[in-house]
C-alpha cells in the first residue's frame, strides 16, 4: 500500500500538498449504501447545502480500563483532502440507486468536495474518554453524511489497537523494549500495516513489518526463524567460513573452527564441567552461518532443540569467537517454553562466561521472549519479578503469600527478559473486537439537535461544543469538561461547576490550575481559518507517551482502575435537559 496523491483542488487549499490516505482503497465509495440515499434524499428536498455539525465520539474504554488513546485523525485529514468522485465511481453509485434517481444528483456528485468542510479534532496520540468528541465535523450536510462511515473505520481500529499497545507498554514498564510481530496474523494487509502504525504510537519500540518501516519510518527488527535453524545439517555446508574483524585489519579465515574451538573452552571450563554435553552441530552451524551474515547484528533465536543443553551453549560460543573478531553479539529469543526460568537460567550462564573469560558485559546480554504473549502474560512475569525482589530483600509476609499463591504454579526466581516481541494478541485486538466509535448530529442551521434512548448511555450531548482539560495542583488531569461555543472557557484558579452530564446529583466545583483546550482546527478547507499541521509520527509517539506519563496512576491501572470524570458546564447541563424534555414524547394515560 502506498499514499497517492490525488487530483484534487482540496489538497492544495492550505497552501501545502496533502498526500491521499496511505491504503489507496480509501475513496469516497468506502462507506455505507445509506450515506448515497441519504445523501440523494436530501439533495431531493433541497437540504444538501445546509450546515450541520456531527460529533466522533465513543461510548465505552476498550478493554475493561478507563482510558483510550485516539488515533486515525492523520488518514482523516488525507482523506478529506483528496475527496473527490471519479466518473466511474459516478457510475458504479447510478447503478447501485434505484434508476428513479435524478440526473441531477450525480451532476452534484462531480462537484462535491470537502472545501466548504471543517474538521475540529484533538490532537492525535492524546489520551481520550468516553462522550468526548474526539472530531466535530462541519459542512453541508450531504457531504459530511458522507464522511460517516469513512472516518469512523479509520478511528476506530487505529485507536482500538494504540490503547492496546499503550496497556501493553504500561504493563511491561519503561524499561523493556516492546517489539510489534503481528503481520502475519493481522486481519489482512491493511490490518497488519496499521497495526504497525498505531503499535508505535502506543508505545512500541519496533515492527518486524518492512512495509510499515518504509511508509512509516518506524524502526526494524527481525532475525531469523526456527526454518533457518533447521535448513542446516552440519557446519560442512558453510562454504565461506572467513571474516573480516570489525576494524579490518585482519581476517579469521576458519570462523567455523573459532566459535567450535570456543565451544569445546566453554565444555570444559570449570564453571561448566558436566553442566552440558554435546550440542546440536547443526544448531551450531545455523549461529555460525548467521554471524558470518551479520556479525555486528548477531541475534540467536535458542529453543529449536534445546535451550539450555544446546541453544546457549552454542550461541555464547558464536558470540565469544565474534568478540575475538571484535564484536558484540545482540544476544538471544526465547519462543517457546517457560520464559521466566529460561531467561533466569540464560543470565546465569551468561554472567559465568563473563566471570570464567573475563568478557566484559557478556552478562549483559539481551534476551528476547515471544510465544503468543498478551498483556495478562507480561504482567503475570512483572508480578513475579516483584515478588523475587520482596522475597529477596528478606520482607516477606504472610499476608504476602496470600495474594500471590495464585502465582504458584511459577518459579519464584523472577525474568530477566529485556525485550517483548507480540504479535497475535496485541493486532487482533483479541481481547475486544471494536472500540465503538459513533458519529452523530448535534446541530444544524445552528439549531441544536438530540438523539434519544431508553438507555441513558446511548443520548447524545447537542449542539457545537468547546472541551477542556483541567489540570490540578499536582499536575494530573482532574476533569474534561465540555461547554457550549459561545461560554467562556475555565480560567486557571477560578472555581467552576462540572457536572455529570445525565446524572443530577453528580457535580462537583473544580479549580483548575492548568487549562488545556482539546478541540483544535485540523482542516479549515476555503475558509481561510488557521489550521494545525498534521506532525510526524515520532511526534504523536512522543506526545502519546508524554500524556501517559501525566495521567493518575489510578485510572492507568490493569485492575479496577478508577474511572476519569467527563463533564459538561451548569449551562449545558440545562440546556441538555432542557431539549431533552422538549423533544421527548409525552405520554398519555386513560
Amino acid at each position: 500500500m502506498e499514499a497517492k496523491r490525488v487530483d484534487c483542488p482540496n489538497a492544495e487549499r492550505s497552501g501545502k500538498v496533502i498526500d491521499g490516505p496511505t491504503n489507496p482503497m480509501v475513496t469516497p465509495l468506502l462507506t455505507d449504501l445509506y450515506q448515497f440515499t441519504m445523501c440523494y434524499a436530501y439533495w431531493k428536498a433541497g437540504k444538501h447545502n445546509e450546515r450541520a455539525v456531527f460529533d466522533l465520539f465513543f461510548r465505552k474504554n476498550p478493554f475493561g480500563g478507563e482510558y483510550t488513546i485516539f488515533a486515525g485523525l492523520e488518514e482523516c485529514i488525507k482523506f478529506i483532502a483528496n475527496f473527490k468522485f471519479t466518473e466511474e465511481e459516478i457510475s458504479f453509485i447510478r447503478s447501485s440507486l434505484p434508476p428513479t434517481c435524478e440526473d441531477g444528483f450525480y451532476d452534484y456528485l462531480r462537484g462535491v468536495d470537502c472545501s466548504d468542510v471543517e474538521v475540529y479534532a484533538i490532537s492525535e496520540g492524546t489520551v481520550v474518554f468516553p462522550k468526548v468528541p474526539l472530531m466535530r465535523v462541519e459542512g453541508p450536510i450531504a457531504v459530511v453524511q458522507l464522511l460517516e462511515t469513512p472516518f469512523v473505520n479509520l478511528v476506530n481500529y487505529a485507536s482500538l489497537v494504540a490503547t492496546n499497545a499503550a496497556r501493553h507498554r504500561f504493563v511491561a514498564g519503561k524499561s523493556k523494549i516492546l517489539l510489534e510481530f503481528g503481520l502475519r496474523r493481522a486481519q489482512g494487509p491493511d490490518g497488519g500495516i496499521g497495526a504497525s502504525k498505531y503499535c508505535y504510537i502506543g508505545g512500541f519500540d519496533a515492527t518486524s513489518n518492512v512495509a510499515a518501516g518504509r511508509l512509516f519510518g518506524i524502526p526494524l527488527r527481525g532475525t531469523h526463524s526456527h526454518a533457518f535453524i533447521s535448513s542446516f545439517m552440519s557446519p560442512d555446508e558453510i562454504i565461506d567460513k572467513s571474516l573480516r574483524s570489525s576494524d579490518g585489519s585482519r581476517t579469521c579465515e576458519d570462523f567455523v573452527s573459532l566459535a567450535q574451538a570456543w565451544l569445546n573452552k566453554i565444555q570444559w571450563s570449570c564453571s561448566f564441567r558436566g553442566v552440558f554435553g554435546e550440542t546440536n552441530q547443526s544448531e551450531l552451524a545455523a549461529f555460525t552461518s548467521y554471524a558470518l551474515a551479520f556479525p555486528s547484528k548477531f541475534l540467536a533465536l535458542v529453543d529449536t532443540y534445546d535451550v539450555m543443553k544446546s541453544g546457549i551453549p552454542n550461541f555464547c560460543a558464536v558470540a565469544l569467537a565474534l568478540i575475538d573478531l571484535g564484536y558484540k553479539a545482540v544476544g538471544i529469543r526465547l519462543d517457546s517454553g517457560d520464559l521466566a526460568y529460561l531467561s533466569c537460567e540464560a543470565r546465569k550462564f551468561f554472567c559465568t562466561i563473563e566471570n570464567e573469560f573475563g568478557v566484559s558485559d557478556f552478562g549483559k546480554m539481551n534476551i528476547t521472549a515471544s510465544n503468543d504473549l498478551n498483556e495478562e502474560t507480561l504482567d503475570a512475569l512483572n508480578k513475579q519479578y516483584a515478588r523475587h525482589l520482596y522475597l529477596q530483600s528478606g520482607k516477606q509476609t504472610v499476608f504476602l503469600n496470600q495474594t500471590l499463591s495464585w502465582m504458584s504454579c511459577f518459579h519464584t526466581q523472577g525474568h530477566e527478559v529485556d525485550a517483548f516481541g507480540i504479535g497475535t494478541n496485541l493486532v487482533t485486538c483479541y481481547a475486544q473486537a471494536a472500540l465503538g466509535c459513533v458519529f452523530k448530529l448535534v446541530e444544524i442551521n445552528n439549531q441544536p439537535r438530540i438523539k434519544l434512548s431508553e438507555d441513558v448511555s446511548k443520548v447524545s450531548i447537542p449542539c457545537k461544543k468547546r472541551c477542556y482539560r483541567l489540570f490540578g495542583r499536582e499536575g494530573y488531569p482532574l476533569v474534561d469538561i465540555m461547554t457550549g461555543e459561545n461560554e467562556p472557557p475555565p480560567k486557571v484558579a477560578e472555581r467552576i461547576l462540572c457536572r455529570h452530564p445525565f446524572n443530577e446529583s453528580k457535580r462537583a466545583y473544580v479549580v483548575p490550575q492548568h487549562v488545556e483546550e482539546l478541540l483544535k482546527c485540523y482542516w479549515s478547507g476555503s475558509s481561510g481559518k488557521p489550521r494545525e499541521e498534521l506532525p510526524p509520527l515520532k511526534s504523536i509517539r512522543d506526545g502519546c507517551m508524554k500524556q501517559l506519563e501525566q495521567m493518575r496512576p489510578d485510572h492507568m491501572r490493569r485492575l479496577n482502575p478508577t474511572p476519569y470524570k467527563v463533564s459538561v458546564s451548569a449551562k449545558l447541563y440545562d440546556f441538555i435537559h432542557f431539549l431533552w424534555l422538549n423533544e421527548a414524547p409525552v405520554g398519555e394515560l386513560q
